[in-house]
């Protein structure tokens, strides 16, 4: 009888012990990729905290829609970043011209829409720099800011944007305009539900995008934001 007693109190430690390591790895992991996902040398979202909100429109596709983009954002005097492709830039030259022309802030989105967190320093450092040299080429100008495709990243992609002069760009809205449950009303709910001072939104020249853009900005505006291009909502560079 004593021995079965000594076998369970056995057997609770061991089963004690089980629990803390599991509890123990659980917390590493949490951890490390909390560290993976708010990497402090990437933006997510701006440094000050004014009421303010970044548009960034990634461009890989979608000429058809970027027109009435445009023209929407002239009506309401709003200057955003077009973060672009350099194999898109290079087969639209004319469209690059009239996005800067205005006045829109120019980024970069590497050369191929590729996942860059499987890159090594060498190929992001050449895919940003292509990029760079085209829209420099195109537009005589040097973009500061680097978005990567599908916001993967590694280390590698942190040293090669760092050392090409660039920060590096996330978000902390996304209107996920790429998928096709995202109509016009999902867009603008995702936007302003989760609207915040010196927040970035990601966007892509869509249909339900140009669409959803009026209510949106209405929205911003009714409650106080403006709307502005990365530039305006990161201040310390």
């Amino acid at each position: 009888m004593k021995l079965i007693i000594v076998n369970r109190k056995a057997l609770l430690s061991v089963l004690i012990v089980l629990v803390l390591l599991i509890i123990s790895i659980f917390t590493w992991v949490i951890y490390h990729r909390t560290r993976e996902t708010f990497n402090p040398d990437v933006y997510y979202q701006g440094t000050i905290d004014k009421k303010i909100i970044a548009f960034a429109c990634n461009v890989d596709w979608g000429n058809e829609y970027i027109p009435e983009m445009l023209k929407i954002f002239k009506e309401n005097d709003i200057r955003i970043t077009y973060f672009v492709t350099g194999k898109w830039a290079e087969k639209n030259e004319d469209i690059l011209k009239n996005i800067y022309n205005h006045n829109h802030e120019i980024g970069n989105h590497g050369y191929n829409h590729v996942d860059y967190d499987k890159l090594s320093y060498e190929k992001n450092y050449e895919e940003i720099l292509k990029t760079h040299n085209i829209i420099r080429d195109i537009l005589n100008i040097d973009s500061r800011y680097f978005a990567p495709p599908s916001g993967a990243f590694n280390d590698n992609t942190i040293r090669a944007s760092k050392d090409l002069g660039y920060e590096l760009i996330l978000w902390s809205i996304d209107t996920i305009d790429w998928r096709n449950d995202s109509t016009k009303d999902v867009i603008v709910k995702r936007v302003t539900e989760k609207a915040h001072n010196a927040a970035i939104v990601l966007m892509h020249p869509t249909e339900y995008t140009v669409q959803a853009l009026p209510e949106i900005i209405s929205f911003l505006h009714h409650n106080g934001y403006k709307i502005g291009m990365i530039s305006d909502v990161i201040k310390n560079n």
